[in-house]
């Protein structure tokens, strides 16, 4: 590199760290000391590897860029600003308040050119797992000879917090099992975690734990030394047979001389003092806060310009591409645009009534069939297939030899699972992703992701309470349903029969902007006839009266899932007491708390005060449906080993205590 390359080089790297530094002070608050130190790689991969269009941050074939170590959210927002993104100069002075585009860790969709929403430490290596397994499995399915329209690269930065969680090794270890070549992480090395030293906590041969993996690992000794990080990344790209892990090593807080290198530099604003010090460090000769010269716009200048002619480039290429195969290039724009196709609801499955089918298999065949009719849709289960009955029996396995596939091993790794099919969402993909539902608690943070960054990921959980029985308590679900069901932004769908999942599954592959959480049952159910007459209409509305009193109803019962047939049980023998009710299935909470209130007043009249709520689950959030002079059937510890009739039955859901419990409401 020239001396006067090299000097533009180290002002525009101090550039990000001087913004950055101004910007935690003006806010007094975020992470400076990780963009001090990794400035140097990031602006290496930017300048000279990354092809991103800043004119157009959803350019398709773009490399993504995902900023694991989140905290440090100040190296993206200078990047994005400075390559000519929509993000202003006065937003990086807007730092971390209110409303504004540069949020203290950074969000997808509120931020243009971040791609996955990163801080809680651990998850961007998922994602970007899922990221880069997208990219292969739609190039393997659309990519013809000569027509690589599918063709670019996922990077990461992550510190030595993401690869302490537990997560970025679940997700290495099946990234480095599919030989995801085309993921490259680049490993911010600075030996300091918040609390001190990394030595109090953390001792691992990141080498050998990666190689292990079946990564590729490089190191460089200096993080400054922006050409030996270049020569890395160009290393790291000659091996497609491997994800590669870049070892950097570099000095938190690097410039700031009175703490630099400690873990003082880790978080909050450094303070007036050390900032002249730090600027003078840089030989920083301009005095005005939040100041970008002219010459540093110009060097990343061509960060557009490169992007810009890469994106023309592709826009011919696709345009031959769709003059050679029409049909693959009118299906891959639809699944770029996030549409379904037509028809993509004919051909589901029909059960008749009285048919005894437990809500996991009757989700697995209209999964089979939606699968028949929208090939965007790929997913797996952690170790699970033959019990939440979610393999794709028309389709292959996605393997490292078959990226097509569309069935994925995740192996018992839930939370990685889950962090990926994020990552797999946001490129385009429909994913689902399967286990238990009282394993779900491993994956909750990766499933609070798809809610915050409102992405249409499917969770199929199944085994869906005590009923399990004989796995006894800790594999029975009872606090869970009331704690999804708090989440914002998430469909929980909990479906009473056959009918009632079909139409679940239906509204989770039609969501754009958020995820949907099937809630299965194990045990066979009865296929009822209320539902083949109103389930359609009902269970988009979240809840609906399946059956009406006979005459004039004192009361109703609320049921959800395997409950419902229950509640009908027992509106039948209330009936012959002449004590008659409506029966209301309610299997989204959510979906009905969105509902006109004429509709909410129609399936819960408030006159009809005396409401018996049944569900085995928690009672938390029952009480909204059945008032104050209601009651609530639920289960309120933990479960027990027995045969899952007797468990059933041992904590009271029997047709006679249903009626004993409404009778004590009169």
């Amino acid at each position: 590199m020239s001396e006067e390359l090299k000097n533009i080089a180290d002002l525009s790297i101090n550039t990000i760290r001087t913004l950055t530094i101004d910007s935690v002070e003006k806010a007094q608050h975020g992470h400076p000391g990780m963009p001090m130190g990794a400035a140097p790689m990031a602006y290496s991969l930017w300048k000279n590897i990354l092809n991103i269009n800043p004119k157009n941050p959803e350019w398709f074939n773009r490399d993504r860029f995902v900023l694991a170590a989140g905290h440090g959210s100040m190296l993206q927002y200078c990047l994005l600003h400075l390559a000519g993104f929509e993000l202003s100069l006065d937003e990086l002075k807007n730092f971390r308040q209110l409303e504004s585009k540069t949020p203290g860790h950074p969000e997808y969709g509120v931020t243009p050119g971040v791609e996955l929403t990163t801080g809680p430490l651990g998850q961007g290596i998922p994602g970007s797992v899922g990221l880069a397994l997208a990219e292969r499995h739609l190039a393997e399915t659309y990519n013809r000879e000569g027509f690589p329209v599918i063709d670019h690269y996922t990077y990461a930065i992550c510190g030595d917090g993401d690869l302490m969680e537990g997560v970025s090794y679940e997700a290495a270890s099946l990234a480095g099992h599919l030989k995801l070549g085309r993921l490259i992480v680049l490993y911010d090395s600075n030996d300091i975690s918040l609390d001190g030293e990394l030595a109090l906590s953390f001792s691992e041969d990141i080498k050998q734990r990666f190689k292990s993996c079946g990564w590729q690992y490089l190191f460089v000794k200096d993080g400054n030394d922006i050409e030996a990080i270049e020569k890395a990344i160009n290393k790291a790209k000659e091996d497609e047979t491997r994800p590669t892990l870049i070892e950097i090593k570099t000095v938190i807080g690097y410039g700031a001389p009175t703490i630099q290198g400690k873990s003082d530099a880790h978080s909050d604003p450094i303070g007036a003092e050390e900032i002249k010090r730090a600027k003078a460090f840089y030989k920083w000769n301009y005095e005005e806060d939040f100041y970008v010269p002219e010459e540093v716009y110009d060097d990343f200048g061509s960060i557009k310009e490169n992007g810009v002619k890469k994106e023309q480039e592709w826009n011919q290429l696709f345009e031959r591409y769709a003059n050679e195969y029409p049909e693959l290039a009118s299906e891959l724009k639809r699944i770029i645009a996030g549409e379904l196709p037509e028809g993509w609801d004919q051909k589901l499955p029909t059960f008749e009534v009285g048919e005894s089918i437990a809500t996991r298999a009757s989700a697995s065949k209209v999964l089979q069939a939606l699968a028949n009719n929208i090939p965007e849709l790929v997913g797996g289960s952690a170790d699970l297939d033959a019990s939440t009955k979610t393999r794709l029996t028309a389709f292959a396995n996605l393997t490292k030899e078959n990226y097509a596939g569309r069935n994925i091993s995740f192996g018992v790794r839930e939370f990685a699972m889950g962090g990926i099919a994020n990552g797999m969402a946001l490129h385009h993909l429909r994913p689902f992703v399967s286990t238990f539902f009282v394993f779900s608690d491993y994956l909750r943070p990766a499933i609070r992701l798809s809610a915050l960054m409102e992405l249409p990921v499917t969770y199929v959980f199944t085994h869906d309470s005590v009923a399990v029985g004989q796995d006894g308590p800790t594999h029975q679900p009872v606090e869970h349903l009331a704690a999804f069901r708090a989440m914002p932004n998430l469909t929980v769908l909990r479906p009473a029969d056959a009918n009632e999942t079909k139409e679940a599954w239906k509204i989770a592959v039609s969501q754009k902007n958020q995820p949907t959480m099937l809630v299965l049952g194990r045990q066979n159910l009865p296929t009822l006839a209320e539902t083949a007459e109103k389930a359609q209409e009902g269970v988009i509305r979240g809840a609906y009266i399946i059956s009406e009193a006979k005459t004039t109803p004192v009361g109703i019962l609320i049921a959800a899932g395997s409950e419902v047939s229950l509640a009908l049980q027992a509106q039948k023998k209330l009936a012959e007491e002449g004590i008659y009710v409506h029966v209301v299935s309610m299997p989204s909470w959510n979906l009905f708390d969105k509902q006109p209130l004429d509709y909410k007043e129609q399936v819960l009249p408030k006159e009809l005060d005396k409401r018996l709520s049944i569900e085995m689950g928690s009672k938390v959030g029952w009480q909204e449906y059945v008032g104050t002079n209601g009651a609530v059937m639920s289960i309120d510890s933990f479960g027990v080993s027995g045969p899952g009739d007797k468990v059933i039955k041992k904590f009271g859901f029997t047709v006679e205590n249903v009626v004993k419990n409404f009778k004590d409401l009169l």
